[in-house]
């Protein structure tokens, strides 16, 4: 019998397989690419990012102390726990009305 650490590495390992997880993932590393590049002092563009990775990304951001590595730690995090839920929500759109035998 797996223990609950396993059964939540699966579902998390299942939630971004998905191809809508992906896209999304993809979509933000793209966007803050293009952000770190075009950026300069005083310039907005890392505010795209941002809010891309919204809502997740603004909590950690009022959580975590302030500075730059900070603020890509939750642009990060938020966009994994964003693609979490985009996952989740495209396999349970899938799924329809019959149940996951699967978990």
């Amino acid at each position: 019998m797996p223990g609950p650490g396993l059964s939540v590495l699966r579902g998390v390992r299942r939630a971004l397989g998905t191809t809508a997880a992906r896209v999304y993932l993809t979509a933000c590393v793209l966007l803050l690419g293009w952000a770190l590049v075009v950026s300069s002092e005083g310039s907005m563009a890392v505010v795209v990012p941002l809010f891309a990775t919204l809502p997740a990304s603004l909590v950690l951001l009022l959580v975590l102390p302030e500075g730059d590595m900070t603020f890509l730690l939750s642009l990060v995090l938020g966009a994994l726990v964003n693609a979490m839920i985009i996952g989740w929500c495209a396999r349970v759109l899938r799924r329809g009305g019959s149940p996951d035998t699967a978990s």
